[in-house]
């Protein structure tokens, strides 16, 4: 006999119930007392003991206990996974550089030694490109859009590519009165499309949430900056790395740098001639040549 694992009261319980009931002059609320249960339960066992049902009930339903219907079942999710994947891969995945750079701020520690009173949080912003994984970052003084507007100008001046969309969530330093929002004056002034995440949901602007974990991990926590000037000239260094050096599972390990190259000058060959300066990477010439 197979008892479902959620049962409270056992057939044999059950059965206690009926006899301590009838037989021993038991009460209704004695019995829900001692087998912690409600009266309701208890009123119910003793119907189901009258009429002999309080056995539990095998399914008829033979289906789900053959091999054929687990197999249907898999291969049914199985393609509810993979139209899900495609969906997310025609989301998300663009085809060419500069399509959408998704943009996010995060607001920075203080330097050790640095007081509360006396000095205020910097804010860091991040861009990347969704097709090529290219990083952009600048640290800024606060959170405005003077400050979005500037890291925007920062960007539409070192990208080597047209920026058509920027994907952002809904914070103040990117939206908000088009007739006078510093940074979305900036993107109208040069054909920018803007688009935003969903309400209360920052998650869907995945990349750039994910870059930044990426500069937490492995720059910020990696080391102790003496000022506010080491800081961003680290960061630079940092920046040069992530493009240049560091490869990217999502990119078939290749460098944000190579997947550039790639794209604009097809079928060429390309030799990397990195400088470093304290082990850091910091600058790079580049050989292209064409079969």
């Amino acid at each position: 006999m197979i008892v479902h694992k959620n049962t409270r009261l056992l057939p044999k319980q059950k059965l206690d119930i009926f006899d301590k009931y009838h037989n021993r002059n038991k009460k209704v609320t004695e019995l829900a007392d001692e087998y912690h249960v409600s009266r309701v339960t208890i009123y119910k066992i003793l119907r189901q003991v009258r009429v002999r049902e309080y056995l539990p009930k095998k399914s008829i339903n033979r289906r789900y206990r053959t091999v054929q219907y687990g197999i249907k079942r898999l291969a049914k999710i199985e393609r509810k996974l993979e139209l899900k994947l495609k969906n997310e891969a025609r989301r998300y995945n663009k085809s060419y550089p500069g399509e959408m750079v998704h943009v996010d701020t995060v607001r920075l520690p203080l330097l050790r030694g640095e007081s509360k009173v006396t000095h205020k949080h910097q804010y860091l912003f991040v861009g990347i490109d969704d097709y090529s994984r290219e990083l952009y970052a600048a640290i800024m003084p606060d959170k405005t859009s003077n400050s979005a507007r500037d890291f925007l100008d920062q960007m539409l001046e070192e990208c080597p590519y047209t920026i058509e969309c920027i994907y952002s969530d809904n914070g103040t330093e990117y939206k908000g009165n088009l007739l006078e929002h510093p940074f979305m004056l900036t993107c109208k002034q040069y054909k920018v499309q803007q688009r935003f995440t969903k309400v209360k949901t920052p998650q869907t602007n995945g990349k750039a949430e994910r870059v930044i974990r990426t500069l937490k991990s492995m720059w910020h926590r990696k080391e102790e900056f003496t000022s506010r000037e080491h800081r961003k000239l680290s960061l630079n260094r940092f920046i040069n790395y992530y493009n240049t050096v560091k490869p990217h599972a999502s990119l078939e390990k290749k460098t944000p740098l190579e997947v550039l190259i790639g794209y604009f000058y097809e079928g060429a060959t390309i030799n990397f001639n990195l400088k470093s300066v304290n082990n850091a990477w910091v600058s790079y010439t580049l050989d292209i040549s064409f079969v």
